[in-house]
């Protein structure tokens, strides 16, 4: 039987035997988030969209540790475009080609947790994947599907040896509202800004935020130029595959976007639907737009400004090759 102890000595005690609760309930602190993970798309062709993604952009064929009926390309050891097979009740008139956006963190578990402490939907559990990755899924303001990647430890650069680029520097998606998307990336995931600029100086429609432990951006596309956005989520009515398409994106990097064109049009992989040529964007950056069998764009894109950019000025360092 424990001893009497003095007021104080009780107190002490007391206090002393709740540390341990005090310190469960402590909330979890955001892990890294490291930088883009991939894109995962739809084709309604694999053959056609193996051959864009194998043999024109030049990324390694791989099978998918998270899908059986997927296939990787990728571009580095830790990034890849994601093929899936369209799914089978999206019927004629569907015109999304996006599954899930992705991003790496050096800790799945431990960003679970997080948004689950702040009141963030979450799954009871990450998953383990055949190739020794951690991954699990939420979804964001407008009901994106954002999936959180932590690399295998032995992760290993892949042989692709003829792809235009290896570093994936940024990804777009449909926005219609800035202000609820930034609750969740901005405020929630400390994704910093970047760039934004429009068409014209007086509107905007392109927003631009780095993580916070990288120079990958997320690139909201807050409209598409044929039709009145909206507010809410999902896909408005009347767009179109294509414009849609245009928005829902991926980057790779390259050091000379004139050369890469050269590269491709000397080794004959420009076949399909591309740009007529490269052209300097409203960012001041060099780009060149190829699009997959689906129509999910492709930019190409210098990692630094050859000119002025319009609307506002780059408010963080660029990303690197």
């Amino acid at each position: 039987m424990r001893p009497n102890l003095p007021l104080s000595a009780a107190l002490l005690a007391a206090t002393l035997s709740l540390l341990p609760i005090a310190a469960q309930a402590a909330p979890h602190a955001r892990p890294k988030i490291t930088g883009i993970s991939h894109l995962a798309v739809y084709t309604s062709d694999p053959a056609a969209t193996d051959h864009y993604y194998a043999q024109i952009i030049g990324a390694a064929k791989q099978p998918d540790p998270e899908d059986p009926k997927g296939v990787r390309y990728a571009v580095s050891a830790t990034q890849f475009v994601d093929v899936l097979p369209l799914p089978a009740n999206a019927g004629v008139s569907s015109v999304n080609r996006l599954d899930h956006t992705a991003w790496n963190t050096d800790n799945a578990e431990a960003m679970r947790l997080y948004l689950a402490d702040k009141g963030w939907k979450t799954p009871a559990k990450v998953t383990r994947n055949s190739d020794g990755s951690k991954s699990f899924r939420v979804l964001d303001p407008e009901q994106n599907v954002v999936e959180f990647v932590q690399p295998a430890a032995n992760a290993k650069a892949p042989e692709a040896t003829k792809a235009i680029g290896h570093h994936i520097i940024h990804l777009g998606i449909m926005v219609h509202s800035r202000e609820a998307e930034d609750k969740f990336y901005s405020e929630l995931l400390g994704f910093r800004p970047y760039w934004f600029g429009g068409m014209t100086e007086t509107k905007l429609d392109w927003v631009s935020q780095q993580t916070p432990d990288s120079h990958d951006w997320l690139e909201y596309m807050l409209t598409s130029g044929t039709v009145n956005m909206g507010t809410g989520a999902g896909i408005p009515a009347g767009m179109t595959q294509q414009s849609l398409g245009v928005l829902d994106h991926l980057s790779i990097g390259v050091p000379s976007v004139p050369e890469a064109y050269k590269k491709l049009a000397a080794e004959n992989r420009l076949t399909g639907r591309t740009d007529k040529s490269a052209k300097i964007g409203r960012d001041g950056k060099y780009q060149f737009n190829l699009y997959d069998p689906d129509g999910i764009r492709l930019e190409l894109m210098e990692f630094h400004a050859t000119e002025k950019p319009c609307c506002s000025p780059f408010t963080a360092d660029d990303p690197a090759e």
